[in-house]
């Protein structure tokens, strides 16, 4: 983990963030800090972190894209190098989710908070962050928006939420330290142990993963519906769904929408 990160301009803002990432650059206007992190990446160190509190065209799944008023959220991508054997790649997403339901519940701590599989992070069932990892050359970058100041006026569905909906200050620079810490040193175990379950990262995803003992369904590219009861990880991180008795494993890669039974798409 780097020591050192840049301090000049907005980085004063983020002390605990500058500490933690290779090189932090804080824009005041992004319309896609991945996008931004991506065309900075040529001589950018592993952790070097892009964020802003205005992204204007953000970018999710399936090429979802949003807008949020200017200082009510927090965007951040993170550019990760040393990255685990490439059948390990798809815990990458779900650690991602795992750090910042850790970084969010630390300031949330009266909150039931969790990963919705694969990485949505929910707050007492709402969407409060979204999550986008992406290939670059030979590294991967993490983006994740985190809704902070938005009122429930200003949410974009009934489904979500935000740290001032639900009556809380969010701290950016802690949120924002906390998850690099969280992701990186996931992404440490998992390059040190080999696998997911030496590493441990399957069973700390699992008690976060709130999708698992519950009925969800899930949309696949052909059109047709999965639907049945979430049961457990496999280890490469897909997600187990029961459906009448028959057992089978989805990728994040194959899925449209899993949601929650009940729930309204979060997007």
């Amino acid at each position: 983990m780097a020591t050192e990160g840049e301090r000049s301009g907005a980085t004063d803002d983020y002390p605990r963030t500058a500490a933690v990432a290779a090189r932090l650059v804080v824009v005041a206007q992004s319309p896609s800090t991945n996008a931004q992190l991506r065309g900075q990446m040529a001589d950018a160190a592993h952790l070097t972190v892009l964020l802003t509190t205005h992204q204007t065209a953000g970018r999710g799944r399936l090429d979802r894209t949003w807008t949020t008023p200017a200082g009510s959220a927090l965007a951040i991508s993170v550019l990760l190098r040393d990255l685990p054997a490439a059948d390990s790649y798809g815990w990458i997403p779900l650690a991602a989710g795992m750090a910042m339901a850790d970084a969010v519940a630390a300031q949330l701590p009266d909150h039931e908070v969790g990963v919705k599989w694969p990485n949505d992070v929910l707050v007492d069932g709402r969407k409060i962050c979204g999550i986008l990892a992406e290939g670059a050359d030979g590294a991967v970058i993490v983006g994740a928006g985190v809704n902070t100041a938005m009122t429930s006026e200003q949410l974009p569905v009934e489904t979500a939420t935000s740290f001032a909906a639900l009556g809380a200050v969010a701290d950016f620079d802690r949120i924002a330290a906390d998850f690099v810490v969280g992701l990186d040193q996931a992404l440490v175990n998992l390059v040190a142990a080999g696998d997911a379950d030496s590493a441990g990262l399957r069973v700390a995803m699992e008690a976060r993963c709130l999708s698992l003992g519950r009925p969800v369904e899930v949309s696949l590219p052909d059109g047709s519906v999965l639907r049945g009861t979430a049961v457990g990880l496999a280890a490469d991180g897909r997600l187990i769904v029961d459906s009448d008795g028959e057992r089978r494993a989805v990728a994040a890669g194959d899925v449209v929408h899993a949601r929650l039974s009940g729930d309204r798409p979060s997007h």
